[in-house]
């Protein structure tokens, strides 16, 4: 990947998590330091970094702007001039500018981080191969939280959430990554 066309996608990592009653059974408690070692590589390598919030406006819960959690966590602070957007949607595209601004700029080259790892981080990365992005998902910069399904109440773990995802993801809509490999060009076959 080069500087000029590659863009590290930080997504949901927001005070809105913690506050839910779920974060004590986050996959990742190490999530903070995981993802600012991803942005202090992308930064020392030349690449962009782009926050994405997540926010749902008059839902009275933590993604509501107007509860003040719509803001990164404690240890992640933008740079200036980084971009920052805020969706409304699972994936980071739909309802915000970053194609725009990831076309404005030349970027082709995608890294995905953040919270959660199978919805928000995911759908993006699904997103970012159909419209054309060369798309590394780092797993082990992602957090989760067991799932439990609403017509049966069966709970699916974040070990079988994690694996679900890698299988789903790895070489159909992303190369699967560790953070100290993130930035690399993979080898071609």
């Amino acid at each position: 990947m080069t500087s000029s066309h590659s863009a590290l996608i930080v997504i949901d990592m927001q005070r809105s998590f913690p506050a839910l009653p779920e974060w004590g059974q986050v996959s990742n408690p190490d999530i903070v330091t995981d993802v600012a070692r991803l942005v202090a590589t992308a930064r020392e390598k030349g690449h962009q970094v782009v926050w994405v919030l997540h926010a749902s406006p008059n839902s009275s819960d933590e993604f509501d702007p107007a509860h003040g959690l719509v803001r990164p966590l404690d240890g992640l602070n933008p740079a200036e001039g980084e971009h920052i957007v805020t969706k409304t949607s699972r994936n980071a595209f739909t309802t915000t500018n970053l194609a725009q601004h990831l076309t404005r700029t030349g970027v082709t080259n995608l890294v995905i981080c953040g919270i959660q790892t199978e919805q928000c981080c995911e759908t993006t990365a699904r997103v970012a191969a159909d419209l054309g992005y060369h798309v590394t998902f780092v797993t082990e910069a992602t957090a989760t939280f067991p799932i439990r399904r609403p017509d049966t109440g069966a709970v699916l773990g974040t070990d079988a959430i994690i694996e679900r995802t890698e299988f789903a993801l790895a070489g159909r809509f992303a190369r699967i990554s560790t953070i100290d490999t993130a930035f690399e060009i993979p080898a071609k076959a």
